[in-house]
């Protein structure tokens, strides 16, 4: 029996089939999170860590890595929950001038050929730094706008669900469909290639460094709008919680080979993981080791699939 996967099927294949197994598991432990109120009790915070995981994808995409996306994501928390209740207009300028450094940090990254983790590292100490000059102690309150957008109730599925269906196909259609998005692929699988049809590097870094600090933005606020307030730590592990997203949903750290959808659908499997876990009431360090177990078991399963197709084209 020949087995006929793509590779862009393995890829949406194994997260699809881990977040099935995962959500059947915990149907069968708790019936009664087969409902809208148990659904919207799991997926809660899968929005702030799938717009997270989407920033991180775009960085990955140019073969880069961001280590500062949670301290980024809790400075854009505590911006939002400072400023846009009472200045919008302050708030948004500061949010402009995040994504502005972030396209210059990009841009820098790339003409002085700087390792992009270095970077990102210390770049976290900034963006945690200023997010404590914002708000010193937790506090803040969240935009109307955006708690009545979090906390709202939309027919047959939970917002959590729906945002995240929107997030994909945006998603989708703006890495894998516009010419924006074959630009910054191309830059990650083969950069001469790119320069050598005209396109400016510079100018695709810059772009993909800005698109993923705007979904970072949307992220820190969609986190305010579930939790009504902030503070200076309040999204650290969203750094790890995005490059794990992006790589359970088919992507890897070269070549500019991401799945939009994929990394939807891992940012929804350790979303639910984490839910579940908290929902048994087991201890947060647990929480992380069980989502981190989730990952090496998928990428395990990848690496199967993939030599099984390596061995099947071989013949």
């Amino acid at each position: 029996m020949k087995l006929n996967l793509s590779t862009d099927s393995v890829r949406l294949l194994i997260p699809a089939l881990s977040l099935t197994v995962l959500l059947c598991a915990v149907f069968y432990l708790q019936p009664r999170a087969m409902s809208y109120t148990g659904l919207n009790l799991l997926f809660n915070l899968a929005v702030p860590i799938t717009l997270a995981t989407i920033a991180q994808m775009l960085i990955m995409t140019v073969n880069d890595l961001d280590l500062s996306m949670g301290t980024f994501v809790s400075f854009v928390a505590c911006v939002a929950a400072t400023f846009l209740p009472t200045d919008p207009l302050i708030g948004a300028a500061i949010l402009l001038a995040a994504i502005a450094a972030y396209a210059v940090l990009g841009i820098v990254i790339h003409v002085r050929e700087l390792p992009s983790i270095v970077v990102t590292l210390g770049m976290s100490f900034v963006w945690g730094g200023l997010a404590v000059l914002i708000l010193p102690a937790p506090g803040g309150q969240a935009p109307v706008w955006a708690r009545l957008l979090m906390t709202s109730k939309p027919p047959l599925v939970p917002m959590a669900i729906v945002a995240s269906i929107v997030i994909a196909v945006v998603t989708h259609f703006i890495v894998m469909r516009s010419s924006f998005g074959v630009l910054i692929r191309g830059v990650g699988g083969n950069t001469r290639s790119v320069e050598r049809a005209g396109w400016s590097i510079i100018a695709a870094r810059g772009g993909a460094y800005a698109l993923a600090a705007f979904f970072a933005v949307l992220a820190g606020i969609a986190l305010v709008g579930l939790t009504t307030s902030a503070d200076a730590n309040i999204a650290l592990r969203y750094t790890l919680l995005s490059i794990a997203g992006v790589i359970l949903g088919g992507g890897e750290f070269v070549g500019g080979r991401v799945s939009p959808v994929g990394a939807v659908i891992g940012a929804l499997t350790l979303t639910l993981a984490g839910s579940f876990l908290s929902f048994l009431r087991i201890s947060p360090d647990w929480q992380i080791g069980a989502q981190g177990a989730i990952l090496i078991i998928v990428l395990a399963l990848r690496l199967l699939l993939n030599r099984l197709e390596k061995r099947e084209k071989g013949r």
